[in-house]
């Protein structure tokens, strides 16, 4: 492989003169730009022809990981493996070529899918009805949480304006509480890992809206108090949010709203195998018990793909969610629904067993090397505490930059921050028992290196085209035009 088409950039490769393309024959005549809108210079763009780019560019795509490439152990997000058919079915022309303001009579197919989605997810989940609406697993939780403001001020009951959220949660929680205008409370965790219900006990009160919680919690553990919490939020008038970044290991195994939820998001990217990451794609559907129905941005009278419902609270049945009329992102819900049928009920009743197997086979292997600091049946995705030796000073970064020598992406780092050198590994229900051993070989590795060679570990990675960085400078200070580097 040439290194300087490899390694360069696309402006580093460019020479004078040079064409990558050639244009058709003007047949729309000549016409003046306003001055206003002219610029003063030429654009600086890199002149290259057309092998160039084309090389330049894909050596560049072999540098992208995903879970085609290899193992991708990314605790917290669901980096599940997207069947090929999920992606025939999404680029069917009889989908792609829709538009959102069609009329019903021509989209009832495709309003079907809605529909059924919906329902399938209602029965995985518990709950009485969904809504499609959200975009995301962030916008599914500000939605959530609207809902409930909703639900607390047609009652009449405007004073509840806290949210309790555990230590352990997700950042997004009170991110999305605050943005609804809602008080965080931050309710404590035991030595376990666990929700502390005594310290619970001691915050809720008449001002309470809800309780957001993640089951399993963000350490992988499955609360094991979830009857005792939800009875004592219900009986001072709040409601259960159930966040469903964490609901993979819950397949087949039991549904939020059996442990009490009310109300709850779903990250159909993560659970339901869409590929995910760097913003996107996504959609974060959000169902209710009964009896909240009303306030959910609905569909069931639907009249076109972009005729929706939505949140208002002058009206119980008003407007719709800042993000627009549709009904979310059609794609991931096509791939969703495609998952979901090719599954089947049987099959879906493995997901959430196969995931904790997997896991826990993970954690039980590698825990001599890697300090556990809880104890115990993890559910999808369990925390080590870094490497059990800390007398090598070889920290979590450092093992996290060393896994990319081996050619596997990284885990989850530094999060969640209940502990100093978190490093969160989460397998899901895919990979094979082949694929798993020969992660934990190389887990193994690297902490043998880090006793005998701690040196090749800190300085890691020395096998990919950009060596260790300075992030912090990286994220501070980032150069993103070739005119500042030159």
């Amino acid at each position: 492989m040439n290194n300087k088409l490899y390694g360069n950039l696309i402006f580093e490769l460019s020479k004078e003169g040079r064409r990558g393309y050639s244009l058709p024959k003007n047949q729309f005549g000549d016409y003046d730009i306003p001055a206003s809108l002219c610029r003063n210079e030429d654009a600086a763009l890199p002149e290259c022809d057309e092998m160039t780019v084309v090389r330049h560019y894909t050596n560049h795509s072999e540098n992208n990981f995903g879970v085609n490439n290899g193992f991708y152990p990314l605790g917290s997000c669901t980096m599940k493996y997207n069947p090929v058919i999920n992606e025939e079915v999404a680029n069917m022309p009889e989908f792609t070529g829709l538009h959102p303001l069609q009329p019903a009579a021509t989209v009832e197919g495709a309003l079907d899918v809605c529909e059924q989605l919906q329902q399938h997810l209602s029965a995985i989940a518990g709950l009485s009805r969904f809504t499609l609406n959200p975009f995301a697993g962030a916008h599914g939780e500000l939605t959530g949480l609207m809902i409930i403001r909703a639900y607390h001020e047609s009652r009449g009951d405007s004073k509840r304006t806290k949210v309790i959220i555990p230590d352990s949660a997700h950042g997004t929680n009170p991110a999305s509480a605050a943005v609804c205008g809602l008080e965080v409370v931050e309710v404590k965790s035991t030595a376990q890992g666990y929700v502390d219900v005594n310290d619970l006990r001691g915050i809720l009160d008449d001002t309470v809206a809800a309780m957001m919680m993640t089951n399993p919690n963000t350490l992988g553990m499955f609360e094991q108090e979830i009857p005792e919490i939800a009875k004592l939020v219900h009986e001072c008038g709040a409601l259960m949010y159930y966040d469903g970044a964490n609901l993979n290991p819950m397949l087949g195994a039991c549904r939020p709203g059996d442990m009490g939820f009310d109300v709850m998001h779903i990250n159909l990217h993560k659970t339901f195998s869409t590929p995910h990451g760097g913003g996107g794609p996504g959609a974060g559907p959000v169902g209710v018990r009964a009896g909240l129905e009303q306030f959910l941005p609905g569909t069931s009278d639907a009249r076109s793909l972009a005729d929706v419902k939505a949140i208002d609270f002058s009206s119980a049945d008003g407007g719709k969610i800042s993000v627009g009329p549709y009904h979310g992102n059609y794609g991931v819900l096509l791939r969703a629904l495609t998952y979901i049928l090719t599954l089947g009920r049987e099959n879906m009743k493995m997901v959430g067993p196969l995931a904790t197997l997997n896991a826990n086979y993970i954690k039980e292997s590698l825990k001599d090397d890697y300090l556990l600091p809880i104890e115990g049946l993890c559910k999808h995705e369990f925390v080590f505490d870094g490497l059990r030796d800390k007398s090598t000073g070889v920290t979590t970064m450092d093992v996290a930059k060393r896994l990319l020598d081996y050619g596997y992406h990284a885990p989850t780092i530094y999060f969640p921050l209940l502990f100093h050198e978190s490093l969160m590994i989460e397998p899901t229900e895919n990979e094979s028992k082949d694929t798993i051993d020969g992660f934990i070989a190389v887990m193994h590795q690297i902490a043998e290196e880090a006793r005998t060679n701690p040196e090749i570990v800190k300085s890691a990675p020395h096998n990919t085209p950009i060596g260790r960085v300075d992030d912090v400078l990286a994220a501070k200070q980032p150069v993103v035009k070739y005119r500042d580097m030159v």
